[in-house]
Formats: structure tokens, C-alpha cells, sequence
């Protein structure tokens, strides 16, 4: 009896070890708390917080494709075919609060594909703002500080902007809607009417900027000046924005340049001044004529003597699906008109057409 009370009690004590070590093997640990993502809201929609950070993201974009035809209001010669792009743009935009005030940093990103030529990656955009401080490139500030011309899509048929650059800039906001700007600027090479001119600095010496603008709920006016340190030539610029309504808005914008006759016999340009003539004008009108559909027309003249009208459609298909047909007309003169009439089916005019369809997000 001794003898079988032992091995019971030993293979009881056997199981008992086995099943205490089995159950030490099936043992889950509590899963972590997960971090959802959280809204910011402190500097508009569609920013959030990334995870673990006090730092805030918006992530945006749009799709778009375009089709023209008819004649180019560019350059007066005829498209003789359809020309055709598809461009996809994705923007991140991440900023945070720091005891020198928000820090912003801002990518742009651009892959497009134009008549069967597949272009690279792009970034015509990417900088860093503080404190009023920015660095990086970005759209040149001559053109973007006192607004792109109008809301048509051929709005520098007649041009009023070089492009993007690095740059270097202050921006002092003050609380009653009084803003001003310094900035000095790269430069860049651009292609324009099938001639390139290289705008970059060959120096030490950048082209510089200052500008300051009044916004109210009315509208505003805004004038910018800049200097280029390689034309050493000067030009400016002097807009007002009117809002009739909440659906009606009107603009007018004109612009000067010094010495457009003589940039002109040694074969430069001023990197300000891309019009043709010592200046330019522009108009604009908008209306939102229902809750879908917002038409849109501008009208710009230079001193040559060329004249350019556009107007368009827009018309938001579904929320964040916009169809803009548009329609733009060109009567050239000087130089333009010559250039215009060398051109294959070229003449002294130019009738052509487009239609957009962008997918926002």
C-alpha cells in the first residue's frame, strides 16, 4: 500500500507540475492602449495630430486632367491636334506652436504627364516658415503676394508672375489687416513662348522685394516692388479686390517696368517684368451663379499692344469634382505679332479652347 500510495501521489504531483507549466505558456499579455488619431483644429480642416507629437499635418491634393484645342493663346500657332495633360499634386503641411510663434514646414509635390511625355517628379514648392520667417522655394513673391491674376485657367496668356524661386522672406501680420513683406530671391531659367531666359543671380547681390497689402471684409488693395540685381532694372505692381456680394468679386491689377527698350536690344529680361512694354493691365470678375456653378472672365492688356480674354465655367460636378470649360481669345501685336505670325498657322490672333476636369481632396 506504501508503495502504490507513492506513485499515485508522485504522477499526481507530475500532472499537477505539467499542467502549472502549460499554463504559464498560454499566458497573453494585456494588449497597449492604442492612440487614435486625433482632430487639430487650430489652424483649420483636415489637419490632425500625428501620433505621439503636438505636431499638426494636413495632407491634401488634386488630380487633374486637361484637354485644349484650337489655337494657342500663347503663342498664336495652331495646337493641329489635341494637347493633353494629366497632373497628380500632393501637398503635406505640418506645423506646430513654439515659443517663437508657429513653425510651419510645407512640401509640395508634382508628377505630370503632358502629350505622351512622361515628366519627372517635380517640387515646386517646399519651405520652412517661423515666426514670420520663411526659407525655402516657393512661388516667386512678386507675382503671389498680390494674388494670382483671376480665377480662369489661362490667366498669364499676358504674364505677371517668373515662376517659383529660392527664397528668403519676412512677413510682418499686423492685427487690423495690415501685412507687409522683404524678401530677396534665386532666380530661376524659364522657358517662355519657346525662348529661355536664365533669371538666376550671377552674384552675391539677389533680387529684392517689399510689398505690404490692406484686407478688410470688403476686399482689399495690395502693391509690390522689386528690384533685379541682374537687369538692374526695377518693376512694380498695384492691385484692388472688390466684393460686391458674397457671390460676386471683381479685381484690377496693373503693373510697370523700367527700361523694357533697352532690355530688349541687349536680349534680357527683367525677372519681374515678364509682360511685354513697360506695362500691363489686368481685370477680372467673378460670380457664383448657383450653389454648383461659378462663371469667371479677365481680361489683361501690355503696352506692345497685345490683348488677351478669357472666360470659363466651373461647375463642382459632386463635392470636390470641379468641370471647367473655358474659352480664351488673343489679338497680338510688336514683337508678339511677329513671333505669332512666324508660326505654323500662326496669324495675328488666336481663338482656343480647354476643358478641366480636377478631382480636389
Amino acid at each position: 500500500m506504501n508503495i502504490k500510495s507513492l506513485l499515485l501521489g508522485s504522477a499526481a504531483a507530475l500532472v499537477a507540475v505539467t499542467g502549472a507549466r502549460a499554463a504559464d505558456a498560454v499566458v497573453v499579455a494585456e494588449p497597449e492602449a492604442v492612440e487614435y488619431v486625433r482632430v487639430c483644429d487650430a489652424y483649420g480642416k483636415g489637419f490632425f495630430y500625428i501620433p505621439g507629437t503636438e505636431t499638426c499635418l494636413k495632407i491634401s491634393g488634386y488630380l487633374r486632367y486637361d484637354a485644349k484645342g484650337g489655337d494657342n493663346v500663347y503663342t498664336g500657332g495652331e495646337y493641329g491636334t489635341w494637347w493633353k495633360r494629366t497632373r497628380a499634386t500632393v501637398r503635406f503641411d505640418a506645423r506646430s506652436e513654439t515659443e517663437l510663434g508657429t513653425l510651419r514646414s510645407y512640401i509640395e509635390t508634382r508628377f505630370q504627364y503632358t502629350n505622351g511625355d512622361q515628366s519627372g517628379g517635380l517640387i515646386p514648392q517646399a519651405y520652412i516658415d517661423l515666426g514670420g520667417f520663411r526659407i525655402g522655394v516657393s512661388d516667386e513673391i512678386f507675382g503671389s503676394w498680390t494674388g494670382y491674376a483671376g480665377k480662369v485657367i489661362n490667366d498669364d496668356v499676358i504674364n505677371y508672375q517668373s515662376g517659383s524661386s529660392n527664397q528668403v522672406s519676412y512677413t510682418f501680420t499686423g492685427g487690423n489687416g495690415f501685412s507687409a513683406i522683404i524678401a530677396a530671391e534665386q532666380g530661376q531659367v524659364q522657358t517662355a513662348n519657346y525662348f529661355s531666359y536664365d533669371y538666376r543671380i550671377d552674384d552675391y547681390m539677389p533680387h529684392v522685394l517689399a510689398g505690404a497689402k490692406f484686407e478688410q471684409a470688403w476686399g482689399g488693395i495690395s502693391g509690390v516692388v522689386g528690384y533685379d540685381s541682374k537687369a538692374e532694372e526695377f518693376a512694380g505692381k498695384l492691385r484692388l479686390d472688390v466684393k460686391f456680394t458674397d457671390t460676386v468679386s471683381a479685381f484690377v491689377m496693373g503693373g510697370y517696368q523700367s527700361n523694357w527698350d533697352d532690355l530688349q536690344d541687349s536680349g534680357e529680361r527683367n525677372w519681374f517684368g515678364t509682360w511685354d512694354g513697360d506695362w500691363a493691365a489686368w481685370g477680372g470678375l467673378s460670380a457664383k451663379v448657383s450653389d454648383k456653378a461659378t462663371v469667371n472672365a479677365q481680361v489683361a492688356y501690355e503696352a506692345e499692344g497685345t490683348w488677351a480674354a478669357t472666360a470659363n465655367v466651373a461647375y463642382e460636378l459632386v463635392p470636390g469634382f470641379v468641370i471647367t470649360p473655358e474659352v480664351s481669345y488673343t489679338k497680338f501685336d510688336g514683337d508678339r505679332k511677329t513671333f505669332a505670325e512666324s508660326r505654323k498657322g500662326g496669324g495675328d490672333d488666336a481663338f482656343g479652347g480647354m476643358i478641366r476636369f480636377q478631382r480636389n481632396f
